[in-house]
């Protein structure tokens, strides 16, 4: 996969995420690439539907990475993977832009963008860097906060898109602009690795379709009927990917790379783009068809989904690194059971509140000191002084 297949690259299999600090709205923090991502709010405050709908898109997430090692023995294993892949970044990105609708810039959103992704994709970056020269035996591996590693791009795809957002309001056609970028990137080789524009510009659409969301958008596609039609929707993509799995570049799904990178013409780079827009689309309109509206046992966890998407990558990489998937057992389809049930296990107790609560300094960080108080602010702490007196 060009450059995509380069083990020891930052840029090895992407993915994706929890999200940084959400825009006040019903359902909360969580949309988000990062960290605010999930400034705990009163639970009255937040939508079960949203907060179980991150949850289980980040259990898909390590699900994903977890299947990665056992594709080439196992044509399933590979055929989940397609699937998975086609909607769960588009779905998160999808919700990241529905909470984003309300940023503005104003000094307190961009407060929030700073401490809950700016410096997460810091920390992050540089965390995972001397993790790949311990566990990689790389000691010369280099720090680039222009080069994201592994899941970090999305941290700098979201800050990206979320500063952009005032534009995406106020242009007539949007998404249609939106998608136009996304096919000119996927034809442009040299548009090169900063910040891993490629993705930023080829999942540009999903988060400008976020944006224009309404609540009835997420009510229609949870009908009774859009359920039902969903099934066999979903088992026709599995059979699809069954059939696939042998001859297509799941390249195509990191949308890391231009069609001329991926050894394609030119113009499937456009083709590929815009049917693969049109096919998460529909996945992802599946799958928030089948997330609960109600309160669960693992509703709760939504609001820490940056969490596990961070933290997962520590194991998901050292698993590659220490070569656990040698183990000949972990290819036969007991085995590939058990590590489907660990992954899960595994992202869903890194989402839990002891963990948030042990690692909320580096992903929620206040950060009082690094910013100017407002005028406004001021005002009102001098007049709630002067009426004590």
């Amino acid at each position: 996969m060009s450059k995509t297949l380069r083990p020891t690259s930052r840029h090895a299999t992407p993915l994706p995420p929890q999200w940084p600090a959400p825009e006040k709205d019903s359902g909360g923090g969580a949309a988000q690439g990062g960290s605010a991502a999930g400034a705990d709010r009163p639970a009255k405050q937040r939508d079960a539907f949203f907060d179980n709908a991150k949850y289980l898109a980040i259990v898909l997430v390590a699900l994903g990475h977890a299947w990665e090692p056992l594709r080439d023995d196992s044509r399933a294993a590979a055929a989940l993977y397609i699937t998975v892949y086609t909607f769960h970044m588009p779905a998160f990105i999808v919700i990241s832009g529905y909470f984003s609708r309300s940023f503005d810039a104003s000094p307190d959103r961009l407060k929030r963008l700073v401490t809950g992704i700016a410096v997460p994709y810091v920390v992050f970056e540089v965390a995972y860097t001397f993790f790949k020269r311990w566990a990689d035996d790389d000691p010369t591996y280099p720090i680039s906060l222009l080069d994201p590693w592994y899941l970090t791009w999305f941290l700098a795809a979201l800050f990206i898109w979320r500063l952009t957002t005032p534009l995406w309001k106020m242009v007539r056609w949007p998404l249609s602009l939106a998608v136009a970028i996304a096919v000119l990137a996927s034809v442009s080789p040299d548009i090169g690795d900063d910040l891993d524009l490629q993705r930023v510009l080829q999942f540009l659409p999903f988060f400008v379709l976020g944006l224009r969301l309404k609540p009835e958008h997420f009510q229609l596609v949870r009908r009774k009927d859009v359920r039902i039609l969903a099934l066999p929707v979903f088992a026709a993509a599995l059979v699809f990917a069954y059939r696939a799995a042998e001859r297509m570049n799941a390249a195509w799904f990191y949308r890391r790379d231009s069609a001329q990178e991926l050894a394609a013409p030119g113009w499937a780079g456009g083709v590929m783009t815009l049917a693969m827009f049109g096919c998460s689309l529909v996945l992802v309109a599946c799958f928030f068809a089948w997330v609960p509206g109600r309160k669960l046992w693992f509703t709760a966890l939504g609001a820490g989904t940056l969490y596990g998407y961070l933290l997962h990558g520590f194991l998901a990489k050292g698993s590659r690194f220490w070569d656990w998937y040698d183990a000949a057992w972990v290819h036969q389809p007991l085995g590939e059971i058990v590590v489907t049930v660990i992954a899960g296990t595994v992202i869903t107790l890194l989402c839990t509140p002891p963990v948030r609560r042990m690692f909320r300094f580096s992903m929620e960080p206040k950060m009082e000191w690094a910013f100017k108080r407002d005028a406004a602010a001021l005002a009102r702490d001098r007049e709630r002084a002067a009426s004590r007196h």
